[in-house]
């Protein structure tokens, strides 16, 4: 059940990136998109590339995560 442990916690990290609301949480911390405007040609800092996926995670990652939770709770259910 290694494997199994390692991709539970996998989802609950993508859980909790998923559940970060913008307004609420990244702009009290200085990480709204607002302030990610760099020139062009520049190359985007970390700062920039984690906002830029924490946006990608919460679009893309909605509906595969519902099925992924719904699969590891009936698992756990009959497994324990």
């Amino acid at each position: 059940m290694a494997l199994y442990g390692l991709i539970q916690a996998a989802v609950l990290l993508t859980n909790a990136v998923a559940v970060l609301h913008e307004e609420r949480f990244l702009a009290k911390i200085g990480w709204s998109v607002d302030q990610s405007v760099g020139g062009f040609g520049e190359e985007p800092g970390i700062k920039t590339q984690l906002i830029n996926l924490i946006r990608s995670v919460r679009t893309v990652m909605r509906v595969p995560l519902i099925a992924v939770n719904s699969v590891c709770i009936i698992l756990l259910l009959l497994f324990g």
